[in-house]
């Protein structure tokens, strides 16, 4: 894969030079072409490293500043140009569609027990939702890792997080049916998703349209406040068992 970076701070030939010797020093990136009148370097990979790292690969000369390239994501372009001609509901539907299921479930397990229980209503509801998005998340696990890379605090710094996060879903949805530490796991839970529901808000507010990664690679759906509310449910329910518990 080949993305494009706009590099300030070059005013010569031997500043070019510099800055291709540098990144090419990255592991993963196979071949670096700097253009110094267009201020760009264009950086092929083998991999998707995070824009962190190879800014951080230029630290050294601080007046080297690489940031993103926008025009140089069209996964971007072809999102809003089938999203425009999509209704709400259309574009909605698998989450709208998955969050009834769970939510069906959830209420039969309930009406199983004869009477509801909303604490434990919530548990299964949980075990449900990183259960299924987990899945979603699995199916194309480098597709989710590098979309989610373009919002999220962490994944942005460090691309390894994307991959763990799937596998973290799982580990949660698992703990949550099996009753495994609850406090512990409603803990995680909610320091997971208090970090996860801060890179939404910031591109939704900032009126970002990038491609939310919360069911993987698998849909092209939008991100927008819909994508927080399925993070701050899971904030609140896990912070209301959490009360319960202490």
């Amino acid at each position: 894969m080949t993305h494009t970076y706009n590099i300030t701070g070059m005013t010569c030939s031997s500043c070019q030079a510099k800055v291709q010797q540098l990144l090419l020093q990255v592991a993963g990136i196979t071949k670096v072409e700097v253009d110094l009148q267009k201020a760009e370097a264009s950086v092929q990979m083998d991999k998707h490293i995070a824009t962190g790292i190879l800014q951080n690969a230029l630290k050294d000369f601080p007046k080297y500043q690489l940031t993103e390239k926008v025009t140089a994501r069209p996964a971007v372009a072809e999102f809003n140009t089938e999203a425009e001609k999509k209704s709400w509901i259309a574009t909605y539907k698998p989450v709208l569609l998955i969050f009834g299921y769970i939510t069906a479930v959830s209420l039969l397990i309930e009406n199983l027990d004869g009477a509801f229980v909303l604490m434990r209503w919530m548990n299964n509801f949980m075990a449900g939702f990183f259960l299924v998005f987990s899945f979603f998340k699995l199916l194309n696990l480098k597709g989710f890792a590098e979309s989610y890379s373009r919002y999220d605090i962490l994944a942005k710094r460090w691309n390894g997080w994307g991959y763990l996060y799937a596998f973290a879903e799982l580990a949660l949805g698992v703990a949550f049916i099996t009753g495994f530490y609850p406090l512990l796991t409603n803990a995680v839970t909610l320091i997971i998703m208090v970090i996860s529901i801060i890179g939404v808000l910031q591109s939704v507010l900032n009126k970002r349209k990038i491609k939310c990664a919360c069911l993987g690679d698998v849909f092209n759906l939008p991100m927008s406040t819909i994508t927080i509310i399925e993070d701050a449910l899971m904030i609140v329910m896990s912070g209301i068992m959490l009360i319960k518990m202490i």
